[in-house]
């Protein structure tokens, strides 16, 4: 028995009456049903489908939530079989992590890039007279678009990128784990790419 009260069958998922029960209630706008679908399935999706494809905790955690939403979105798309629901949601899992672990790759490569650029524009190394001008032009211009993301992102670029503190001590800084840093530092990344240059 589930915490519902519905049998579980030998492949751990839910009768097909009883999930086609909810179906039809989801189907009719019943939208607390869904709740229902999340816990007979969402740890199950997420320890088995979305972890072991995106293992950033707090992306996996985001693409679970997505998969939930889009689910409630486009429950008019699923249609009653002999085949269980979760792999029309483990389907939806699997895309959504996919998409999730892609944007997250471009981030990191973009991370990387904007590091590289914050190390030779921010160097300690004092630079050629000539170029003087234009390192405190784009110090400026950098300075200017941290100023317009949320200070949150904003101080997690700066303890990075400027400071060049390791991802542990500006998570400590920060108050939140080394998992956490990260998804704030591409989520700022990713904030920053849209507000550099300034406009």
């Amino acid at each position: 028995m589930n915490g519902l009260g519905a049998a579980v069958r030998d492949d751990g998922l839910i009768p097909l009456q009883v999930e086609q029960a909810v179906v039809v209630r989801l189907h009719e706008g019943d939208r607390q049903a869904a709740g229902q679908l999340y816990v007979w399935y969402g740890e199950r999706l997420f320890r088995q489908v979305i972890l072991p494809r995106l293992p950033i905790r707090e992306l996996a955690e985001d693409v679970l939530r997505d998969t939930f939403r889009l689910a409630l979105e486009r429950i008019d798309q699923f249609r009653l079989t002999d085949r269980s629901i979760f792999y029309w949601l483990r389907r939806i899992a699997i895309n959504r992590a996919i998409d999730v672990h892609r944007a997250h790759q471009r981030e990191q490569r973009l991370q990387d890039k904007v590091e590289q650029e914050a190390d030779r524009v921010m160097g300690q190394a004092p630079p050629a007279p000539d170029r003087g001008q234009q390192v405190a032009e784009t110090r400026a211009l950098v300075e200017e678009a941290l100023e317009q993301l949320n200070p949150r992102y904003a101080e997690a670029l700066r303890l990075r990128l400027i400071e060049d503190r390791d991802r542990e001590e500006c998570a400590d800084l920060m108050g939140v784990t080394v998992g956490n840093f990260d998804v704030i530092l591409h989520r700022a990344t990713k904030a920053f790419r849209k507000k550099y240059p300034p406009r």
